[in-house]
């Protein structure tokens, strides 16, 4: 099911078919990508289940595929939620293969998550990086968002916390 399009990709629901199964799993081992998000053992069936039930309860909320439209690629994910152990704060995330970095897949995706929160009714939206990760940071500057500072809040990791507000 699409959740929402943007110029080049399609954002839409990840599904238990096979090479969906596939992709995230290759996408959440691999080091280059797990190095920057919390510890965690990865379950493709139980990640979509999981994904989609956060989609069914609020339907502004999920952790969607980002498919490229040209080659039909799921790329990888972009997140939208409120930050768990939070006090309501939602944030935008994106988990993308090493083979489609550095297309702006990342920020188009985010862009268009923002948006459609923004749309919604949220009057803000927050990003976490861990601090060393350069290339997340640049796309929180792309998307206008800014500094907050370190933080170790959430997940009992440091990350600079990113905030963009509704009227920017």
């Amino acid at each position: 099911m699409t959740v929402y399009e943007t110029e080049r990709l399609i954002i839409r629901e990840w599904t238990a078919d096979p090479a969906d199964l596939d992709r995230m799993t290759d996408i959440y081992t691999r080091e280059e990508v797990t190095r920057w998000l919390p510890p965690f053992e990865f379950d493709a069936v139980r990640a979509v289940e999981g994904w989609r039930a956060l989609h069914e309860r609020d339907r502004r909320y999920g952790s969607w595929a980002v498919q490229v439209r040209e080659s039909g690629l799921a790329a990888g994910t972009v997140l939208f939620r409120p930050i768990p152990g939070g006090d309501g704060e939602v944030e935008v995330g994106w988990h993308l293969h090493p083979d489609s970095w550095g297309n702006g897949y990342a920020t188009e995706a985010a862009r268009g998550a923002v948006e459609r929160g923004f749309a919604a009714g949220l009057e803000e939206v927050y990003a976490l990086v861990k601090p060393d990760n350069e290339a997340s940071r640049a796309v929180c500057r792309r998307l206008g968002m800014a500094s907050l500072g370190l933080t170790r809040r959430f997940f009992d990791l440091e990350a600079e916390m990113f905030r963009l507000p509704r009227e920017a």
